[in-house]
């Protein structure tokens, strides 16, 4: 019986191919929403009692993170890697430069558009950064409180 290293998933040709199998392993585990962010910044957020909120909403553009639709309040939480955070200023991989660089750009110009959005459709929206999760939680959550106590 052969056997081979090859990944057991189909890649799907938007990603160049890594250079080190590790690599792969470590990119098939990232998830685009129930992050560890969110979900930390979600539990604060109910052990607050600010809870109330729906996750994901499909009906606003950029289906944020969390939202509240009665007081038009979207929140997303970015991870400082992928959405480029201004406060840790992350590096760039070493592989494949331009196709990062690109992907990154996407990703930000995604972003404000998004925002750009919803504040024209009278939306709040407030922007949690990963490493503010990590760094002070109690003020991540007391920044929602006061918009939520504003509107």
């Amino acid at each position: 019986m052969k056997t081979t290293n090859q990944p057991s998933y189909i890649r799907d040709g938007r990603a160049p191919i890594p250079q080190k199998d590790t690599t792969s392993k470590v990119m098939s585990l990232i998830r685009a929403k129930n992050t560890k962010p969110e979900m930390t910044l979600r539990k604060a957020l109910f052990a607050n009692g600010l809870s109330g909120y729906r996750l994901h909403w499909k009906k606003i553009p950029g289906k944020p993170d969390i939202s509240y639709p009665g007081i038009k309040l979207a929140i997303f939480v970015h991870g400082c890697f992928w959405h480029r955070c201004p406060n840790c200023n992350p590096p760039f991989p070493k592989s494949h430069k331009r196709f990062w660089k690109q992907k990154f750009e996407k990703n930000v110009e995604r972003d404000k558009r998004n925002s750009q959005d919803l504040e024209k459709q009278g939306w709040k929206v407030v922007t949690i950064w990963e490493c503010e999760i990590k760094d002070d939680l109690q003020n991540c959550v007391d920044i929602i409180r006061i918009f939520k106590l504003k509107y």
